[in-house]
């Protein structure tokens, strides 16, 4: 049996009652195959002796005396001290809510202590601590050189309030005796014997109770091994099942315009014309590239073989010109005489695209008497005018519909949908990309052809994001999709420059903010959350800008500025001259498209925001963006948020302002940001930083399940696990 399958309640273990087994639940412990599978966090080696002198090197871990105990604090604080020592130093156990540990612990007893301890108010201490009573009146001399009885690797659990590392330490040695024998092992034994691993049956018993901790990190390396082989297996047979039977198209390389223009269509070749720049190198070959894939699928569709479609996934940073080479593709389908769909996460993104296909898209021709048909669907169109829309829809009168989720409800049907874009593809789940390709398996002519020559026929699909994933985490997560990837900028572009400034020195900010709204310009001021409610409305306010922390002598519970407390102030008391906007998540949506249009046509010069605008917002004007409390962003959304500016030919500015109480990690986050406006250089550094389970894109990915797994810190098991499971996979399939 595999461990997935064991499926037998925890209850069954011995010990298990009902309130046991309700704290569990809170960790999602409820079978044996979940427990067994809740690794370690980390490990404890009590197998080498630390004295109380060398504390500073690591935890403590030796036989000290009970000298006596003492007591500090009044009534429900009052808190006991036992001072111990093991004859190199005293130290002072902090026992917070355990006073009935005066007991358990007299003094002249002997004990084996284990715990962290720190130099703090003048002495030796810890709060966090394991002990084992030895004998109740006894010399340390007579454990000096014998082994301690609870010498021997510990594992450490991730714990919710009232379950303790003995208890599951102890439930899941019962589990391991019970339940592991004869666990199948899901990689091949060859495998196993060729690089050392432990079987599955061993690693979970040395994982969970290893003997050293060169046994605990053996097992580990073993159990990331089998975790990366199957899923990087998985994706392979992914991949082998998307492509079998289609003949794969032949790619050419583009580094010119004129080498582009033979490859496309007519409406594409009249837009190519209309635009007032270039397109880059990449972008180029990225429509090449899509173009001979979409090609390949309709040129082979009235085969009785299965035809070939397209899957890809198209990463570009923000501003590199993606959502032009969809609207190629688009055309490119469109040429061919079926529908497309692009799929946006919210209705300002949706509407945004939906007004440039029309600007760029609807006069184009191709030689025919009609131009492109396009049309916007949201759940908050209403029925006058959806009836007729969804009418059009599935009668191919529209070419290209852009919308959100609406696009894939129960009562949209589509004519001949062979074409599905996904914009900013890490917003949606794989229930919703499969919802929305399900709709052009069902359109109508694609359910003829499956009447007539039972074909199962996919669209086309193209995912896009402007959240860069590292090539290596691309290749694990999506490795079953051709992955393109647009890295140059438009020309005429000048990167943004970023400033980092400490809180207490915005002044200086918006002055520089004020120098730029006076040539013309505009600006965005972003901040974490929406409102203050512990803060009156009439806030004072330092020179600098920021809220005093103290109002009327007391001291404010809350000093995180907000949207709409700042939006107050910078309107009013900074910016008075300037027209200024709030939106938030909470604005209503036509507000909210109201509010972005002003802004757009430079009504509003300075829009005041929560991170509601980190996409889908597109002016060349704006050229400055201010971030408060930049720490509290993550690294994507920080890039993101950079983004909104430097979209024209003027030179912009991001102004990152920080607060005093910085974590390590948040230092390195804006460090990152100063130093590079690289999108796939703070990708990977935000992986370092959060991991793949973290990082944003990928949790949503729907295809990242791995456990012990990490496909930054374990590159060399990755790449093995990589070639091993394509080895074995064409060696099984004969190919």
């Amino acid at each position: 049996m595999k461990i997935r399958e064991m499926e037998i309640p925890i209850t069954h273990i011995s010990g298990v009652g009902p309130a046991l087994a309700g704290l569990f639940a809170r960790l999602n412990i409820f079978t044996v195959s979940d427990l067994l599978t809740y690794y370690p966090r980390d490990w404890e080696d009590r197998t080498q002796r630390r004295s109380i002198a060398e504390f500073s090197y690591g935890k403590v871990h030796t036989a000290a005396s009970v000298v006596s105990h003492e007591w500090f604090g009044f009534g429900r604080m009052k808190t006991l001290k036992i001072i111990i020592t093991d004859g190199t130093e005293r130290a002072v156990l902090i026992c917070f809510n355990r006073p009935f540990l005066q007991k358990m612990l007299p003094v002249g007893c002997v004990i084996s202590i284990s715990g962290s301890f720190s130099f703090r108010y003048g002495e030796i201490q810890s709060s966090s601590f394991d002990f084992l009573l030895l004998c109740e009146k006894g010399s340390i001399a007579e454990f000096k050189n014998a082994a301690l009885p609870d010498s021997a690797v510990y594992s450490i659990y991730p714990l919710t309030t009232g379950l303790s590392q003995s208890q599951i330490r102890k439930i899941t040695a019962k589990a391991i005796l019970n339940y592991t024998k004869g666990i199948e092992d899901e990689i091949p034994s060859e495998l196993l014997e060729k690089y050392g691993f432990f079987n599955k049956q061993k690693a979970i018993q040395a994982i969970h109770m290893p003997k050293s901790a060169e046994e605990a990190e053996r097992a580990k390396r073993s159990i990331i091994f089998e975790e990366l082989y199957l899923f990087q297996k998985s994706i392979i047979e992914r991949a082998a099942e998307r492509k079998s039977g289609m003949t794969a198209p032949a790619q050419k390389t583009v580094t010119l315009k004129k080498d582009l223009i033979p490859l496309l269509s007519p409406r594409q070749k009249e837009l190519l014309e209309r635009l007032p720049f270039e397109l880059t190198k990449d972008q180029m070959q990225v429509i090449a590239d899509i173009n001979a894939d979409i090609d390949a699928g309709f040129s082979n569709s009235e085969k009785k073989n299965r035809p070939f479609y397209m899957a890809r996934l198209l990463q570009g940073d923000v501003g590199s010109g993606k959502t032009l080479v969809a609207f190629f593709a688009a055309l490119r389908t469109i040429d061919w005489g079926a529908q497309c769909a692009l799929l946006a996460p919210t209705e300002i993104l949706a509407k945004q695209h939906a007004e440039n296909a029309a600007r760029l898209m609807e006069p184009l021709t191709g030689g025919t008497e009609k131009g492109v048909r396009t049309a916007f669907l949201t759940g908050n169109v209403k029925n006058k005018g959806r009836i007729p829309l969804l009418q059009a829809l599935q009668s191919g009168d529209i070419d290209i519909v852009i919308g959100t989720h609406a696009l894939f409800s129960k009562n949209v049907l589509y004519y001949n949908l062979k074409l599905v874009i996904i914009d900013e593809q890490h917003r949606f789940g794989v229930v919703q990309r499969n919802t929305i390709i399900h709709k052009g398996r069902s359109s109508v002519v694609a359910a003829q052809k499956l009447k007539t020559q039972n074909i199962l026929e996919n669209p086309a699909l193209l995912m896009m994001s402007a959240t860069p994933i590292p090539q290596t985490l691309a290749h694990t997560v999506y490795g079953d999709l051709d992955v393109s990837v647009i890295k140059s900028v438009p020309e005429g572009r000048k990167p943004v420059r970023t400033h980092l400034t400490r809180a207490g020195n915005e002044k200086h900010v918006y002055e520089t903010v004020r120098a730029e709204l006076q040539k013309g310009h505009q600006a965005y001021f972003v901040y974490p959350r929406i409102d203050t409610p512990d803060v009156p409305e009439e806030t004072p306010h330092n020179e600098g800008g920021s809220p005093a922390k103290d109002i009327g002598g007391i001291q404010r519970k809350n000093t995180l500025k907000s949207a709409e407390q700042m939006y107050a102030f910078l309107s009013q008391h900074v910016y008075p001259e300037f027209s200024c906007a709030l939106i938030h998540s909470k604005t209503n949506e036509d507000e909210q498209n109201d509010i972005l249009r002003l802004f757009y046509t430079n009504k509003i010069q300075i829009l005041v925001a929560t991170s509601v605008v980190e996409v889908g917002v597109d002016v060349p004007n704006a050229t400055c963006m201010v971030i408060e409390h930049a720490e509290r962003f993550g690294l994507a959304a920080l890039h993101q948020l950079r983004g909104r500016v430097g979209r024209g030919s003027a030179q912009s500015a991001c102004f990152l302002i920080y607060g005093t109480n910085l974590s390590e990690t948040g230092t390195k986050r804006l460090k990152v940001m100063h130093k590079s406006t690289d999108g796939f250089f703070i990708a990977e550094e935000d992986l370092r930083l959060r991991g793949p389970g973290e990082a944003e894109g990928i949790q949503q990915s729907g295809y990242l399940t791995l456990g012990l797994a990490d496909p930054i810190r374990d590159k060399e098991l990755l790449h093995l696990a990589r070639k091993e499971a394509e080895r074995d996979f064409y060696l099984n399939s004969g190919t």
